[in-house]
């Protein structure tokens, strides 16, 4: 047995059931490994950031590790977006990169690279080169573990040609990573004490608090103690819609996640991050939890932030309070010209149960979270880390996860142009997606950053660099040359019309939704919906907020 067939028994007895490949000639002796194991599927991508953005996808949903197989460090280099969203997302990857074989490194030859310099950058915490066929499989079930370790990494496996074709190839297994255990009692008293001290409190949930059994214990709290949900900006996993506790997202507009949480004293943070701005701002705080704002924090990173809300739900006495959860609720169905709102309101109308959304479509998709909150149950993913192209990627991993959910992606036209790859796969895979584009022919999100960074409103050439309409691209056509149903929209009956078809018949499908820019419409439109739904503002600080984000 070669080191190659041996990994993958590995992997497979591990657990690792699927691997996204983008492969080259020092990995050919994976490839052909991949023969002699019948439990792992290989999934093959025209790109790295497929590759990678799938596996970031299957973990959310399937709550484990796949592997990916990349090759040298240029196909890391060309995956590295996307592991970085699934570094941030902290959920586990078995990140396998090919290097040449050793003895051939010494000449430098034309793929050469210091791939474990690179590889560092999005799994800082294991980074391994197998030395020799008798140590590959000991280092996999390392990297295995590694990943799974809570709260999740990608763990990064480099694979000289030589070791993977060497013979004396021995599986081998290992203990997995003991199930992670409440935070400590004192933790516990110490948080339930700063809840019971007075003052407004809010739980900022993260990660895998956002699940059923986590928002339920977080709601009991928030009924019981009058304390505040909130979520992460771009949370990992959101389980959301009728039947389900209601959780309000911090604001990507640092200065609307200001006034949002300049309302607490406390805040908790639970499986989550302390807030801060995206990018810094001439004359703005990057820090956005306010001076008089104490915080705390439900437990260490390893910690299961689920099992610590049912103890502090215990330890104040809201054990057995009823939550309050959203109501049944969908919006009308849209009509006349095509707009970004309506194509989110059509989403709410039509959205199945147990769909997965997958949220990529940055300016155009504002709206969604308030269009699809009484929707059926469904989960959502969004853009972790904020390197695009990863909505379509997420798709293909999500669907491979979950072979008996819909998923539904709302991508922005900039975004979907970095992976348009990931269409092929899912044509190749006959994935049940259904990809909605927005093509309004515009890099939206920094049209309006231009203004908010002070740098002005930018004459021909700076408008020129923010525009995509010329030539403007037909994603419907692109999506059939990828063998993907393809239809392009442009009023809200026939969008209904579309998504009827694409919800009814399994995908893949794309729907490319002819909308205008979102500049302008910002400031007179979503910005005062935005502002409607941060409950307690008072009115100064709705016109505060007004004159500072306005363009």
């Amino acid at each position: 047995m070669n080191g190659a067939q041996a990994l993958m028994k590995t992997l497979a007895d591990a657990g690792v059931e699927v691997c996204f490949t983008n492969p080259g000639t020092s990995e050919m002796h994976f490839v052909a490994a991949l023969d002699s194991e019948p439990r792992m599927r290989a999934v093959l991508t025209l790109f790295e950031g497929v590759a990678t953005g799938a596996a970031d996808g299957y973990a959310r949903m399937a709550g484990k590790p796949a592997a990916t197989l990349l090759h040298l460090g240029p196909g890391l280099g060309n995956g590295l977006a996307n592991l970085h969203n699934a570094r941030k997302a902290r959920v586990p990857v078995v990140n396998i990169v090919g290097d040449h074989a050793t003895a051939h490194v010494q000449y430098d030859s034309q793929l050469q690279s210091d791939i474990e310099t690179v590889a560092r950058n999005v799994s800082p915490g294991f980074v391994r080169t197998s030395s020799t066929t008798a140590d590959l499989c000991r280092d996999a079930v390392e990297a295995v573990a590694a990943a799974r370790t809570a709260p999740g990494q990608v763990a990064t496996l480099i694979l000289p040609a030589d070791v993977s074709w060497g013979e004396g190839g021995a599986p081998a297994t290992g203990p997995r990573p003991a199930p992670p255990a409440a935070a400590s009692r004192a933790t516990v008293e110490g948080v339930a004490a700063a809840i019971r001290s007075g003052g407004r409190a809010a739980l900022l949930l993260g990660d895998r608090a956002l699940r059923e059994r986590g928002l339920t214990a977080a709601a009991r709290i928030a009924a019981h103690c009058n304390v505040t949900l909130l979520a992460e900006t771009f949370p990992t996993r959101l389980e959301r819609g009728a039947g389900l506790p209601a959780v309000e997202r911090i604001a990507y507009l640092a200065e609307l996640a200001a006034m949002q949480l300049g309302q607490y004293d406390r805040l908790i943070l639970v499986d989550g991050r302390p807030p801060v701005s995206f990018f810094a701002y001439p004359g703005k705080q990057s820090w956005l939890v306010p001076d008089s704002c104490t915080l705390h924090d439900l437990g260490e990173p390893g910690d299961d932030p689920v099992l610590s809300l049912e103890a502090l739900a215990q330890a104040l006495g809201a054990g057995h309070v009823a939550p309050r959860v959203a109501a049944a609720a969908r919006p009308a169905a849209p009509r006349g010209k095509l707009s970004a709102a309506k194509v989110c309101k059509a989403v709410g109308h039509l959205l199945p149960e147990k769909a997965i959304l997958i949220d990529e479509a940055i300016t155009s998709g504002l709206l969604l979270s308030a269009l699809t909150a009484g929707a059926p149950r469904h989960d959502l993913l969004t853009l972790t880390g904020g390197a695009i192209g990863q909505g379509l990627p997420n798709a293909v991993g999500a669907a491979i996860a979950c072979p008996d959910r819909p998923v539904v992606a709302l991508i922005g036209d900039g975004t979907a142009m970095y992976t348009n790859q990931a269409l092929w796969t899912m044509a190749r895979e006959g994935l049940d997606v259904t990809a909605i584009v927005f093509n309004n022919a515009s890099y939206s999100i920094l049209n309006v950053e231009l203004e908010r960074v002070g740098a002005g409103a930018g004459g021909p050439k700076v408008r020129s660099q923010l525009d995509i309409g010329d030539p403007r691209i037909d994603f419907a056509r692109l999506a059939r040359s990828m063998g993907v149903h393809g239809t392009r929209v442009d009023t809200g009956e026939d969008l209904m019309t579309a998504l009827r078809y694409a919800l009814a018949h399994p995908g893949p499908h794309l729907i490319e939704a002819m909308v205008p820019p979102a500049l302008g419409r910002l400031q007179r439109r979503v910005l005062p919906w935005i502002l409607r739904s941060l409950p307690g503002l008072p009115a100064g600080a709705q016109r505060a907020i007004k004159r500072k984000v306005a363009p």
